[in-house]
């Protein structure tokens, strides 16, 4: 039911209230403050951000592993369960172990490496045995050709053969260490001033250090999840610095002298920022550091290597494995459980740690490297700032769907980009900081919005949805700032109605009889517009104004205007029959541009139309009576419904208007046109204008008085009537100049 007229009045002041809601400014400002929060808190977080990295690198490379070397130029030597089921517990004879280096050197290996260390004398040397038994009394003769010490054997052997020794610095062994064998070169500061250095650590026997080509640093650096991701090249010790395992078997394999240890303020390094070890040079290779000098490993799982079990090493026919080891670099290492060297990897939860040195080599000697760029973390902040202020802009203009979907797209983009950057030119480009900003400003601000939003929607639907088209209201109800004053210029089709003799009406009635009227009456009318979704602009007591094709398109404006108005006139017949009354409408209708917005001033404003076509639209309406005629449309109307049943009324002057409008009597719908008594009735009215017009006025009279003759005259008898006082006023006075254009003194 329309609103009664106080009700109306409260309700055009809550519509004229404006919602509250945040400007884009505002939001903007929440949002790049959300953001900065994010970046400071993923710098204040990083150690414990970076596992979060940590698993997603590893997640790229079980993806796509380093491409593996067809014929790797590193072979392991495996101290496996089969292999101690065969020889023995361990620790084996070191003479077996130097058979073992022996064996290997003979088959042309460019150098061999343990991963571990000999720290006690060998137990089962048969000196020490000697000696024992010789302390409980027996004499024991032995041929003096007989080696009574397996440690001197051991290192007889090699120094025949280019062997590394381990070594473990460690804090938590304080033992001192031998000084390198490798010569080490400085390119700019020396890495003993800003690397991290333990106290100590374990090391060989003096007899075997002595006897060996290099010593290489085998420890695995700590993980917070042990896994091992990278490995240091070089490692500071009690003031000296140790190569990596894997490094320094790449020295001896070539034959080189030293390293050469480049620095961040060498000469053609980036200057600033901290000190920190570049890059390791080994003979012709060159191997990049990163963090505290180490590498970060990209893993292949080296499923072309060879792994020889020890034991096949220690047999009469071990000539037969020379393909696998001729000029490779030989790793000795253990698998076996029980021996305690498994690690895990990003491909794999459980590895022998001799792998690992295996892959570094290898990708050493491919010149495979991961890299971290040093403009990467640049490169990060930035995505994470221009995606989350793309983000913002999207979340301040769209529905909460779309921004779902940007921000699942620049998630995407981000993921996708650092995948790109892995495979293309394994770069370790971290995402997380722009995942992060914008799950963060997205998470944030997105619920703010929706709440805002849901409290707009209730506002606009309680103010607005009584009174305006279900259009409007579902747009300014995801468009609350559509609620500013302000509009556009936009082609509308206006109505303009009211009740005829209201004012007599009015005064016959008391106030509770006449709201009672009008609510039975503008409750159909208000009905059949909204149905032909017309926008109602205001009631006017018994009068209503409403158009069409604002603020949303209307397909066939003008056409469905006129409909509304047959509706109207059927609705007002209906409501005389129920109630027993004789309320006659006027409607007119006129359709061109107008002003269409929220127009008022900053306190109170409504949305309305303004301009020359609204203007019209009312003057033609207030013609209806002086034809007699229910609807009244201008030939811009009738033009654009032309199924629709029309006669022409006049040619008219209305008052304001120097141009002359043609009216057309809107009289039915398309049945009506079929009608061939109205197409009779229409042509003989066409020929009567026709005459008028041509100022043969007793031809017109003649016409006039056949069209009283039709049926549908009926309905039209008093614009006969006036065209019939016309008629005779200008056969008794014919004008001097007559263009057959009627000038209206009212309005």
């Amino acid at each position: 039911m329309p609103a009664l007229p106080s009700e109306r009045r409260s309700m055009t002041r809550t519509a004229n209230a404006r919602p509250l809601r945040p400007g884009k400014a505002r939001l903007l400002f929440a949002g790049v403050l959300v953001l900065l929060l994010t970046l400071v808190a993923d710098v204040v977080l990083r150690d414990g951000l970076a596992r979060l990295s940590d698993l997603l690198f590893d997640a790229f490379q079980r993806s796509a592993p380093r491409t593996a070397s067809a014929d790797p130029g590193v072979v392991v030597v495996d101290i496996d369960e089969a292999s101690l089921q065969r020889v023995g517990q361990w620790p084996w004879p070191r003479d077996q172990i130097g058979q073992l280096v022996d064996t290997a050197g003979q088959l042309g290996a460019a150098a061999i490496a343990f991963d571990m260390v000999f720290t006690e004398p060998d137990r089962t040397s048969l000196g020490p045995q000697l000696q024992r038994l010789r302390a409980q009394g027996l004499d024991i003769r032995l041929p003096p050709q007989l080696a009574l010490d397996n440690d001197a054997l051991f290192a007889a052997t090699i120094v025949r053969h280019p062997v590394v020794m381990g070594v473990a610095p460690a804090d938590e062994v304080g033992r001192e260490l031998p000084p390198p064998l490798a010569g080490l070169s400085f390119a700019g500061t020396d890495p003993r001033q800003y690397l991290p250095a333990v106290r100590g650590g374990l090391s060989n026997l003096p007899v075997l250090t002595a006897a060996a080509s290099g010593l290489g640093s085998f420890s695995f650096p700590p993980a917070h999840d042990n896994i091992i991701r990278s490995m240091p090249l070089v490692t500071a010790a009690a003031g000296q610095l140790y190569p990596g395992l894997g490094v320094e078997a790449l020295r001896v394999a070539q034959g080189a002298s030293g390293l050469v240890l480049r620095s961040t303020d060498a000469s053609g390094e980036r200057g600033g920022g901290p000190l920190a070890l570049m890059s390791v040079k080994v003979g012709a290779l060159e191997l990049p550091a990163s963090g505290h000098g180490h590498l970060r490993l990209h893993y292949s799982g080296m499923p072309h290597m060879s792994v020889i079990p020890a034991w096949q090493l220690l047999q009469s026919d071990a000539a037969r494995l020379a393909a696998k080891v001729e000029g490779r670099i030989v790793l000795v290492g253990t698998s076996a459980i029980g021996l305690r060297d498994i690690v895990a990897t990003p491909l794999a939860s459980a590895a022998p740690g001799v792998n690992v040195h295996a892959e570094l080599i290898d990708q050493a000697l491919n010149q495979q490297f991961l890299q971290r760029p040093d403009w990467a973390r640049g490169a990060e902040v930035l995505v994470a700032v221009l995606g989350t202020l793309l983000l913002l802009l999207v979340l301040n203009g769209s529905r909460p769907l779309l921004s779902s979907a940007v921000l699942l797209g620049l998630l995407v983009a981000v993921l996708g980009g650092a995948w790109w950057a892995y495979r293309r030119h394994a770069w370790l480009l971290d995402p997380l900081p722009a995942v992060l900003c914008l799950l963060a400003v997205f998470l944030t601000l997105l619920p703010t919005l929706l709440f805002i939003g849901n409290r707009e929607k209730r506002f606009v639907r309680s103010a607005f949805g009584r009174y305006l088209s279900p259009a409007l209201v579902e747009r300014l109800s995801h468009d609350a700032q559509a609620l500013k004053l302000g509009g556009e210029s936009r082609p509308i089709t206006v109505l303009f109605s009211d009740i005829r003799g209201f004012t007599a009406l009015s005064e016959n009635l008391s106030p509770d009889a006449l709201t009672s009227l009008l609510n039975r009456y503008l409750t159909p009318m208000t009905d059949v517009l909204l149905a032909h979704e017309a926008t109602i602009d205001k009631y006017i007591g018994d009068a209503i104004m409403a158009f069409w094709n604002a603020p949303v398109d209307i397909a066939a404006h003008p056409r469905k205007a006129c409909l509304a108005a047959l509706g109207m006139v059927a609705a007002v017949d209906a409501l005389n029959r129920e109630s027993g009354g004789a309320i006659r409408i006027g409607i007119g209708l006129n359709t061109g541009e107008a002003c269409v917005g929220n127009l008022g001033s900053q306190q109170r404003f409504s949305y309305s139309a303004i301009g020359d076509t609204v203007n019209l639209a009312s003057r033609v309406e207030g013609l209806t009576k002086f034809y007699g005629v229910t609807v009244l449309v201008t030939g811009a109307v009738k033009m654009q419904a032309t199924d629709l049943a029309f006669i022409e009324v006049d040619r008219v002057r209305v008052v304001g208007r120097s141009e002359p409008v043609v009216l057309h009597a809107l009289l039915g719908n398309a049945d009506l046109v079929a009608d061939p008594a109205f197409q009779q009735y229409a042509q003989a009215h066409a020929q009567m204008l026709a005459r008028y017009r041509a100022a043969e006025f007793d031809a017109a009279a003649l016409a006039l008085q056949v069209l009283r003759e039709f049926p549908v005259a009926a309905s039209l008898a008093a614009l006969h009537d006036r065209y019939a006082d016309r008629l005779e006023q200008l056969r008794a006075q014919p004008p001097a100049q007559w263009d057959g254009i009627f000038t209206a003194t009212a309005k």
